[in-house]
């Protein structure tokens, strides 16, 4: 009886020992797996060069400005050439209309109401090249008060008097697209301009540092602001 609680004392400290072993190679695991989330929780350092950034994020909504100036410059040019072509069409039928209508037409003793009917007519077809947008709203209203128009004429005239003020509408429209091409291409250049000045200023920042930041670069950057960015652009 007294070996045996004698073998059971002396096998205590050794048992002790394992559990105390094992205790710490879990404890060490588990602080080990542990390290490389919190690694993934590091905030990043803040930028050494605040105005460098700013410069920079000021370039970058630049750069969206001039991508969508770009874009209605593009725009204003296929409009362009579409009131061109247009305009050549209308060009076509005034000339074919005025060789159909060279010869003078047979005069005769006008019906009672003949007037009435030529001036519907008139009416009529210049209604239907409006609702096509061969003539505009301001050249039919001068068709309904007969300013310029004289309503008593023969169909056949009508039709030539009528594509006339039809290759006249087509013109302008081609005259008022290129005048909108032409402002769509400076607001383009100045889009570009103004993202070449950005960044410029961005990389020369970047190698002059944070300490040489002046009252100058300061005003730069009060300058573009992201709300203004749009409007300079």
């Amino acid at each position: 009886m007294d070996s045996a609680l004698q073998s059971f004392l002396s096998a205590v400290p050794q048992a002790a020992a394992i559990w105390v072993t094992i205790l710490l190679l879990l404890a060490i695991a588990v602080v080990g797996a542990k390290l490389p989330r919190a690694k993934a929780f590091v905030q990043p350092e803040p930028d050494e060069n605040p105005y460098a950034a700013e410069v920079e994020s000021a370039a970058a909504e630049a750069a969206e400005a001039a991508v969508r100036r770009r874009t209605e410059w593009s725009a204003a040019q296929e409009a362009v050439e579409a009131t061109w072509a247009a305009y050549e069409e209308a060009e076509l039928q005034t000339r074919r209309i005025a060789a159909a209508t060279a010869f003078p037409l047979m005069s005769r003793r006008r019906k009672p109401g003949d007037n009435i009917d030529r001036q519907r007519y008139l009416h009529r077809a210049a209604t239907e090249l409006c609702r096509t947008q061969d003539l505009s709203i301001a050249q039919l209203n001068d068709v309904f008060a007969h300013r310029g128009w004289n309503p008593r004429l023969h169909p056949v005239q009508q039709e030539a008097v009528l594509h006339g003020a039809v290759r006249a509408h087509r013109l302008e429209a081609y005259r008022k697209a290129v005048a909108r091409e032409q402002a769509a291409w400076r607001g383009a250049e100045a889009a570009a301009e103004t993202l070449r000045d950005l960044r410029a200023e961005a990389a020369s920042a970047r190698l002059r540092g944070p300490a040489s930041e002046s009252a100058d670069q300061q005003w730069w950057s009060e300058q573009w602001t992201g709300a203004e960015l749009p409007a300079a652009a």
